[in-house]
This record gives C-alpha cells, sequence and structure tokens, in this order.
C-alpha cells in the first residue's frame, strides 16, 4: 500500500494498547449508528471464549484520521470499538455489583477506578461524569456516555432503534460469567484486552482515507466507503448554520434510505454513474478528489445530497428490474424491463450513466427506446464481440452529458449520434461474431437461454427463458456413438451456441440422435424445429445450424 496515503505504516495493535492510552478517539457526528445485533454478539463472543493463552483474535483493520496529537477520528471500525467497550463496561459492571454487596469491597473500589481510567475514561471530580476515550455519533453518544458514567442502560421511553441495540448488547455481555471474584474480572479484562488484535491505519485526511478504503476494498476488505462519502458531505453541510438539526436528521434519514435501497455494494457505484452522468468522466478512484473538487461549499453539498437521494430509487430500480418501484410507474415503462433484464443478466454496468438522466429527461416512450438502443448495443459489443470497455464507457460519458444537458432530447438523437455510430458493430462484424461464438454453458446457462429465448421471439415463439431448460444436442458428457460422429472435435462442439436449443423438460440426455429428433420436430421452439431438419449431427451440421442462427441474432439485436 502506497506510503503517502497514511501518516505511518499500518501497524498491528490490541485493543488494551489502543485504548488503554492517552488518546481519545471521536466517531464522526454523521458516521452511521451502530448497528450490531445478537449474530455479530454471539460471534465475538465465541472468539473470545476460544482463546487460549497464548492466542488472540484478528479484529481486522481500524482506520483513523489524527485532528490533535492525541485525537482521532474513526473512519472505520466504530462498531468493533463500541462492541469491545461494551463488554469492558459489562465485566466492570460485575465489579460494581460486588462492591454493592460489599464483596472486597476496598480493593474493588480501587480495581474498578484503575479500569475506568485506562479503558473508560476520566472522571469530573464535580460532576463525577466520565469524560470518556471514546465518543459516538451524535444518534449514539449521550446515551453510549450514560453507560460509560453510571454503568446502568436505561430503558428510556422513546429509546432509538440504534440504541436500543446498545442496551441490549450491554445487557448480553452482563450476563456472562466474567469470574467469580473481582481479581478474576479484572484479569479477564486485561487478557481479552490483550487479544483482540486490530491493523492501525492512520491516514492524513478523508482524501487519503477513500483510497485506502479503496485499495483494500480492491483487495478483499470490505470497509464502508458510503461513510466516508456521507461524512465529507455532512462535513460541508453543517458549516451552513441556516439549516436546523431538523432538516439535518431528516437528510440523514434519507441517505440512510438510500443506503437500505441500494444495498451497500452498489453506493459507489451509483455515486459514479450519478457523477459520470453529467460531468466528465472519473475512475473510481478519481471519484472522491473529483467530488471534493466540484462540492466546496453548504449550498453545493446540499444540492449534491439532495440530487442522490432524488436518483437513489431510480438506480436501483435500474439494476434490478423486478423492483416494486416499477409498479407504480406509468404504464409506458413496462416494456422497458425485458432489456433492462438482459442488461442486468450479463452486469453490463456502462449504459446506467446514460439511463439514469434519459430516465428524468425523456418522455416513457422515448426511456424505452433509449432502453432498447443501449440493450441492442450491449449484446453486440460486449456480449459478442467482446469489444473495449474503456471506450464504451468514455463515449457513453459523452452520451450521458448531452443527455443531461438537453442537447440529446429523445432516444434518436442518441441512436444517430457519433458515439453511438462510433460503438455499434455493423451487420457483418457481429455475424462473424456469432458464428463461432461459445460460451461455456455449465457457467452460464441462465444467458444461454436468455440469448435463445430472444432469438425464438425474434422467429415468432414467444418463450420466457426462466421457465425453459437448455438441451445440448450433442451431450455435455457424450456417451460412445456421439464421439464416434464427431471424432477429436467433439470436445468443440460443448459450448457452442450452435449446439444448443431450448426445451420444455430435460429428459433427452441419453437419447441419440434419431431419438431426439423425434422430440425436436413435435416442439413449439424453432430451434429445435430447425435442428430436426439435419439427417446427422455432426461438426458440420453444428457450424450450419450456428451460421443459421447468427443470421437470426443480426435480426434480432439490431437498431434500426
Amino acid at each position: 500500500m502506497a506510503k503517502q496515503f497514511m501518516l505511518m505504516e499500518p501497524k498491528n495493535e490490541n485493543f488494551n494498547e489502543l485504548i488503554g492510552g492517552s488518546s481519545k478517539y471521536l466517531v464522526p457526528r454523521f458516521q452511521r449508528d451502530y448497528a450490531w445485533d445478537i449474530e455479530q454478539w454471539e460471534d465475538l463472543w465465541n472468539d473470545i471464549k476460544a482463546l487460549d493463552e497464548e492466542g488472540f483474535h484478528y479484529m481486522g483493520y481500524i482506520v483513523l484520521q489524527q485532528t490533535e496529537q492525541y485525537q482521532y477520528e474513526v473512519i472505520d471500525g466504530q462498531q468493533r470499538l463500541v462492541t469491545l467497550s461494551l463488554i469492558v463496561l459489562a465485566a466492570m459492571k460485575a465489579i460494581a455489583d460486588m462492591i454493592a454487596r460489599g464483596e472486597d469491597e476496598s480493593d474493588n473500589k480501587e480495581r474498578l477506578d484503575e479500569i475506568t481510567k485506562k479503558f473508560v475514561g476520566n472522571k469530573n471530580f464535580v460532576s463525577l461524569k466520565v469524560i470518556s476515550k471514546l465518543e459516538l455519533n451524535r444518534n449514539n453518544n449521550r446515551y453510549f456516555q450514560q453507560i460509560c458514567s453510571s454503568l446502568e442502560a436505561p430503558n428510556n421511553r422513546g429509546i432509538t432503534s440504534t440504541n436500543k441495540l446498545i442496551r441490549r448488547c450491554f445487557d448480553f455481555f452482563k450476563k456472562k460469567s466474567f469470574g467469580n471474584t473481582g481479581a478474576e474480572i479484572a484479569q479477564f479484562i486485561v487478557d481479552f484486552s490483550s487479544s483482540m488484535v486490530f491493523t492501525k491505519i492512520i491516514v492524513q485526511d478523508d482524501l487519503n482515507a477513500y483510497k485506502v478504503f479503496e485499495t483494500l476494498n480492491a483487495r478483499g476488505v470490505q470497509l464502508s466507503t458510503p461513510d466516508l462519502l456521507k461524512n465529507y458531505l455532512f462535513s460541508i453541510v453543517t458549516k451552513d448554520e441556516t439549516i436546523d438539526s431538523d432538516e439535518l436528521d431528516d437528510l440523514d434519514e434519507q441517505w440512510s434510505e438510500l443506503i437500505a435501497q441500494l444495498g451497500e455494494s452498489n453506493v459507489s457505484d451509483f455515486v459514479r454513474y450519478h457523477y459520470n452522468s453529467h460531468r466528465k468522466m472519473v475512475t473510481k478512484k478519481e471519484l472522491f478528489s473529483s467530488m471534493r473538487r466540484v462540492v466546496t461549499t453548504p449550498i453545493e453539498a446540499y444540492a449534491y445530497l439532495k440530487a442522490l437521494i432524488e436518483y437513489a430509487p431510480i438506480y436501483a430500480s435500474l439494476i434490478n428490474p423486478s423492483d416494486s418501484w416499477w409498479a407504480e410507474q406509468p404504464p409506458e415503462y413496462k416494456d422497458a424491463l425485458t432489456h433492462l433484464v438482459g442488461i442486468r443478466l450479463f452486469n453490463i454496468k456502462q449504459p446506467l450513466a446514460i439511463l439514469l438522466p434519459a430516465f428524468k429527461n425523456f418522455s416513457p416512450e422515448e426511456f424505452v427506446k433509449t432502453v432498447r438502443y443501449l440493450y441492442v448495443l450491449s449484446i453486440r459489443y460486449n456480449v459478442i464481440c467482446h469489444l473495449s470497455p474503456s471506450e464504451q464507457e468514455s463515449l457513453y460519458n459523452q452520451i450521458a452529458i448531452k443527455v443531461s444537458n438537453g442537447e440529446y432530447k429523445r432516444a434518436s438523437h442518441i441512436k444517430n449520434g457519433e458515439e453511438f455510430n462510433r460503438l455499434y458493430p455493423d451487420d457483418k462484424t457481429f455475424f462473424n461474431a456469432f458464428e463461432y461464438h461459445r460460451m461455456p454453458s455449465r457457467q452460464t446457462a441462465k444467458k444461454i437461454r436468455f440469448l435463445l429465448a430472444e432469438i425464438e421471439n425474434q422467429l415468432g415463439f414467444h418463450c420466457d427463458f426462466n421457465k425453459t431448460t437448455l438441451e445440448h444436442i450433442c451431450p455435455y458428457n457424450p456417451e460412445a456413438g456421439w464421439v464416434d460422429e464427431f471424432g477429436e472435435g467433439i470436445n468443440d462442439v460443448k459450448d457452442r451456441l450452435g449446439n444448443m436449443i431450448l426445451l420444455d423438460k430435460d429428459e433427452l440426455k441419453r437419447a441419440n440422435f434419431e431419438e431426439k429428433k423425434t422430440v425436436y420436430s413435435t416442439s413449439q421452439y424453432n430451434l429445435a424445429i430447425k435442428v430436426s431438419e439435419y439427417d446427422v449431427w455432426n461438426l458440420e451440421s453444428v457450424n450450419e445450424q450456428q451460421k443459421w442462427m447468427s443470421e437470426q441474432a443480426v435480426k434480432t439485436w439490431r437498431v434500426d
């Protein structure tokens, strides 16, 4: 990992070292609320119980941003920090109960004071409230500090759902056995806190934090990039003193709805495609720095947040054509859904930059046409011809900007535009690519069924690809008779589209070609009927069938 992202190299520290020193940790005001539940608590407790004397449990990365000499913002890792702190507080409660019962009262009071100083914070000698080493966000902090000061988790009237989780977490661990004496409980705290190991990363600022997040996420370590985006935008918005707390609460709630609609893993892609829909294209790595350059004032940040909130349900529905949101839209949009299913099935995301502004700016009829044009181009360009996605994304960005600024007012402007025509593979190119196209049917059977169903629809038989079965004419695992027919070429036909058709049932695996022909000839599927016309099924037949299918594909996926 590049050193310039960080103030120092990543280092391993246990919870005792992290929280037991002189440092103070602040969860940003608009960071996500506490969200761990019983599944995570039980897993953690089981890990703690499984520790031996020399063992440790790896807690993952904690990403911090230094704000003062001994003060850090918790960019990622707050759920784990809070839960470990609540375990300490629950163990402290067990010692406090012993004191209340008069058990080893003097020593236990001293133990409790020392544990408080080390793991929780110092008490104000006037108010007797603990000045905590860990401060949470605006929704959790007051309640958490109550527990730190009183070792009680009150069930207040109107307690929020997130603070209920904190209370339940404290109660969950309070019921555990930490030891039979104050000394045993204190030893448990020392042992457990020394065994919970983090990899600590300290970053210079939120931009470098974003780079760290993206680098780690690319390696399969899932950190919360959406939190980082939210924290930056809300930190700018709150500089405007005219925005009252109710409006901030409303924005915060809407952001939570945005995350729920999209799913956290889709948020970064959504923000990038939304950005690229009306500005010069940026890559995922460039997104945060570019956003910081264009969003610098409270007014800009507020407008940007509102735009993201407005576009989120559109994006969520574009990537999920079965979303119930579509039922709430005018019926004219229904014809777009089949094409969106195809785009989604092949995981083609580039059209999203165009579809977001097209939905907002075009009539339903023009939007449906736009979806179809981009779907056809996706099948030709991405699925069959396997052409450059980077060039496609760059040209799509140019189209999206023109849709956003009103230069392209209808679907025909896109279709007839220079960008679309530069990308669109002509009929000859598409035919040649389709003629010998292979798809590994074991991994992509659903995609193949979709393509074959689209050809069937073009030939006049309308079928639902989800209700069909994929039939290999020469079986995927052929018996001796088939090997004799194909010879050494037997392995070349397994994944050829010309060797596949659709049927309603999978019942011909062990049949020879003559037996299969009898079933094919009475089928309602056009591809099956076509295959039944061959006298034999060999490599020459497969080539001829796929050549004919290529002619049908050109007609099926065509922008007129």
